[in-house]
């Protein structure tokens, strides 16, 4: 197959997953572009929105249309560490009793993190393991995860009592943090239509495992110009305070700066959307379109840019200002 039609094949695959999921997903388009984004890209994302807007349904949806094996996990602060996982458990057979391995929800290729931030920081860390090296070690034996894997999480800003904060850590390990604004007049009687009223669409399988990884695997070789990766490298060195050469906002309202995990998920996802816009090379414009997402979960305001009522996606925008 020539570039061309390797690059047309991945943009009308893409435009098919993006309809399909308008099917059942009215508006929140940016959040869709974004949750295609990382997923094609193989990264985790953590969805943050206030209840009733979609995200679990969206995650149902994303798994009808890639035909992906799904588990939902209701995170609540009695979870335990082995109700994800799974556990050995004991079973009678005909020559006696034996030890056998249990799956836990994380044996899937799309796991619904629901209100992750509910549970315990030790049932948050059992997680980490699935999110970076695919893998679940129980009993010291280290069990791999079918591939493709993703982790989609979900929390509610709003509701903090009875939470326990992502670590830092953890966080690191989403690729996207995506937030999930409410809807405008016109996309909520929309909703009404689809979900009240008689007009309800179904969502169609659009491809498989092996289709998803053969676009990740097409992704990886989008070419990236030297000027246009030393825009993201700086943009990741500009978030560090402690640097010499940081500029005023960071050195002013930053505590610390994002890891190169950062640099990595801004490129790699800079790569597929290149392929979505119907280009073998990646623009100064897709490193500008992922950075707040990539950006936005690795960086912590100090205590003057909460006085001074700073948010995190202006101290973002001038970032990226100072990096061209």
């Amino acid at each position: 197959m020539d570039m061309n039609s390797e690059i047309r094949g991945f943009a009308e695959k893409y435009e098919q997953l993006r309809g399909e999921i308008a099917q059942e997903m009215i508006g929140q388009a940016d959040v869709v572009e974004h949750l295609l984004l990382a997923v094609i890209a193989g990264g985790n994302v953590l969805l943050e929105g206030v209840p009733g807007l979609g995200k679990t349904h969206l995650v149902r949806v994303l798994s009808k249309v890639m035909d992906l094996p799904f588990s939902r996990i209701q995170f609540t602060p009695d979870l335990m560490p082995a109700d994800i996982t799974g556990t050995n458990i004991l079973v009678r057979t005909g020559s006696g009793n034996e030890f056998r391995f249990q799956e836990g929800p994380l044996f899937s290729s799309i796991v619904l993190a629901d209100e992750i931030n509910r549970a315990t920081p030790k049932t948050q860390a059992a997680l980490l393991e699935a999110m970076q090296e695919h893998s679940v070690t129980v009993a010291g034996e280290t069990r791999k995860l079918p591939e493709p894997y993703f982790v989609l999480a979900t929390q509610n800003p709003v509701e903090q009592e009875g939470t326990y904060p992502l670590p830092e850590a953890q966080l690191d390990r989403f690729m996207f943090k995506i937030l999930v604004p409410f809807p405008s007049l016109e996309e909520l009687g929309g909703i009404m239509n689809l979900t009240v009223g008689e007009s309800g669409k179904e969502a169609r399988r659009v491809m498989g495992a092996e289709e998803l990884l053969a676009m990740r695997e097409t992704a990886r070789r989008v070419p990236i110009a030297a000027s246009v990766q030393e825009f993201a490298l700086k943009l990741v060195l500009a978030t560090h305070p402690e640097q010499a050469d940081a500029p005023e906002t960071a050195r002013k309202y930053l505590r610390f700066g994002a890891s190169p995990r950062a640099a990595q998920a801004i490129l790699s996802t800079a790569r597929v959307r290149a392929l979505n816009q119907g280009r073998y090379n990646v623009a100064f414009e897709d490193i500008r379109y992922v950075a707040p997402a990539c950006l936005r979960h690795r960086l912590a305001l100090n205590f003057a840019a909460v006085t001074e009522g700073k948010d995190m996606e202006s101290i973002i925008s001038g970032l990226m200002n100072f990096s061209d």
